[in-house]
């Protein structure tokens, strides 16, 4: 027996999806959310080896932070950026490491600054309030408004220096923005450890001197002003005063500090 665990809020998840999935699983237990946390809550519960999500992002993210141990996660992407399911179908990984910050973990991507920011106005703040996520267009344009306003150096990384952003990849797209990759790190590899790729600055003649590397995909490693670090099993962020943190686009709330480590070889994954 497989479990399925459905959003069935999110934004390509159908009655007519959830039944073509359920039959290409069958036999399985379809099993829907029907508030923030709830995912963690049913894969803790769910039976069998194989526990399969149905949404975006962020119910895989609460998945992870209930999953039993020894069950393989399998997912079929119904969110709007599916960060994820598009990672995994793209590298053809069956087994994966996992990254955990503070003690939650996260499949891909985690960060203090624009990116954090980010997703506390538009999903905390405004989807809190339309019931919808806000698509890729509204999220460019409060990273642009965020990059514009610039960034002071409040983060201080542990064996690094001072920064004023910091991108933590377990993968090497962080987000996607529509079909566009975005690489802070393109040599982060979800068989491996956790890269970073942190800013000094972020003011704006930084940006555009950073920008270009990251249109062409090469990234910020190597960059003149930018920490960067490959294949870690340990990273603390410390920061001046209490900063949103991000986990898979999900805001994990204020912290002034930041502990993030590499759970490798933690996680067998499967594709529909």
């Amino acid at each position: 027996m497989r479990s399925l665990i459905v959003n069935p809020f999110a934004t390509r998840v159908t009655e007519e999806r959830v039944r073509a999935v359920e039959a290409q699983l069958r036999p399985v237990e379809t099993l829907l959310t029907d508030r923030r946390g709830h995912a963690s809550e049913l894969a803790g519960q769910a039976q069998g080896e194989e526990v399969w999500v149905l949404g975006g992002d962020g119910v895989v993210n609460e998945v992870l932070n209930g999953l039993r141990p020894g069950a393989a996660l399998g997912v079929v992407a119904g969110g709007h950026t599916n960060v994820f399911a598009r990672a995994i179908a793209r590298s053809g990984a069956h087994r994966i490491s996992l990254g955990r910050v503070n003690g939650r973990r996260f499949a891909f991507a985690a960060g203090i600054g624009v990116d954090s920011d980010a997703v506390r106005e538009l999903d905390t703040i405004k989807r809190t309030r339309d019931g919808r996520r806000p698509g890729d267009i509204a999220y460019a344009r409060v990273v642009v408004t965020h990059l514009l306003r610039g960034y002071q150096p409040l983060l201080e990384i542990e064996g690094f220096g001072p920064a004023a952003l910091a991108f933590v990849s377990n993968y090497e797209v962080f987000t996607y923005a529509g079909p566009a990759a975005l690489r802070f790190s393109p040599a982060a590899r979800f068989e491996l450890g956790l890269d970073l790729a942190a800013p000094e600055r972020a003011d704006r003649r930084t940006v555009a001197r950073l920008t270009p590397r990251l249109l062409a995909n090469r990234g910020l490693a190597g960059a003149r002003g930018v920490h960067t670090g490959h294949d870690l099993d340990r990273l603390v962020i410390r920061c001046e005063r209490p900063l949103p943190l991000q986990a898979d686009g999900e805001d994990l709330g204020d912290v002034t500090e930041a502990v993030f480590e590499a759970e490798r070889d933690a996680l067998s994954v499967l594709t529909a």
